[in-house]
């Protein structure tokens, strides 16, 4: 099959490329800069220069492709939105698959799966009115699919690793915050990369969400963390205020606290994610 990526030279983009490139489709890649183009190239996918805004590349990109997969990061619903539909104009029937995301359902207080309902906060709220609309394709004929990640682990760790890991490392102790005994709902970049691949075969319409088994308390991925960067395990408590000042709106995301589960996707895809043991991997760091 052949495939449109965005975001490919990001953490997901990059495992995602392998991971198709490794079933044997034909995978094209947006790439913005040089250095883009060389990573996508590497990763085994053939770079197409321009940008989410460029909508014209966007759409010209989707109507050569099979299926198209959206996972590169706008900077506001208007311009994620503008990329979606030129792509989803242009990919026709072929199967869309959009980026959303597991903390748009808040704190879950128990476990939950899609048919939760929206408690998103500030930072993410932006996606329902996008998501709304990429799924309302599918009465249309379309074949939209959307895939919610939870907070991604494994090789560079992004997110965890800018926020928690690296501010660690330079003041000796790994933060959490308040008491650290929210959970968080994880998943390994691998998974997430074949949870991608196999959402180009499900139906139009559909929402998976994509998390491990394992939902570990927040101050236990400090504390593995930790030990993992050679702090031998030491941590520290700031509060969420604190937590806000030092990451901006993200902070209320981490303070979440939520079990989901990817029954769905294991039901219907047959996804069967292969790490299950996310704090031995943070001791790994």
């Amino acid at each position: 099959m052949r495939i449109f990526l965005t975001g490919g030279s990001g953490y997901i983009g990059r495992a995602t490329i392998a991971e198709l490139v490794r079933r044997g489709h034909i995978v094209e890649a947006l790439a913005r800069s040089e250095g883009s183009a060389q990573a996508v190239t590497a990763a085994g996918a053939v770079a197409v220069r321009g940008g989410l805004t460029d909508l014209d590349v966007l759409n010209h990109a989707a109507v050569r492709a099979e299926a198209v997969i959206h996972l590169a990061q706008a900077d506001s619903a208007q311009t994620d939105l503008a990329a979606a539909t030129a792509m989803q104009d242009g990919v026709g029937a072929g199967t869309y698959v959009h980026t959303g995301g597991s903390w748009v359902y808040g704190d879950t207080h128990g476990v939950q799966d899609e048919t939760a309902s929206w408690n998103a906060p500030t930072v993410v709220a932006w996606r329902k009115p996008v998501e709304d609309q990429v799924l309302a394709r599918a009465a249309e004929g379309g074949r939209p699919v959307i895939v919610q990640p939870g907070l991604l682990y494994g090789g560079d760790n992004r997110l965890i690793d800018h926020f928690f890991v690296t501010p660690g490392k330079l003041s000796g102790a790994v933060p959490y915050i308040g008491d650290g005994a929210n959970r968080w709902a994880l998943v390994h970049i691998d998974d997430i990369a074949t949870l991608y691949a196999a959402a180009l075969s499900a139906k139009a319409g559909s929402v998976y969400i994509g998390v491990g088994e394992s939902h570990p308390r927040m101050k236990e991925v400090a504390e593995a963390a930790a030990r993992g960067a050679g702090l031998a395990g030491k941590t520290v408590s700031i509060t969420l205020e604190q937590a806000r000042a030092q990451m901006g709106p993200i902070a209320d995301a981490f303070a979440l606290d939520q079990r989901l589960t990817s029954a769905k996707a294991r039901r219907e895809l047959g996804w069967a994610p292969k790490h299950d043991d996310p704090l031995e991997t943070f001791e790994r760091i």
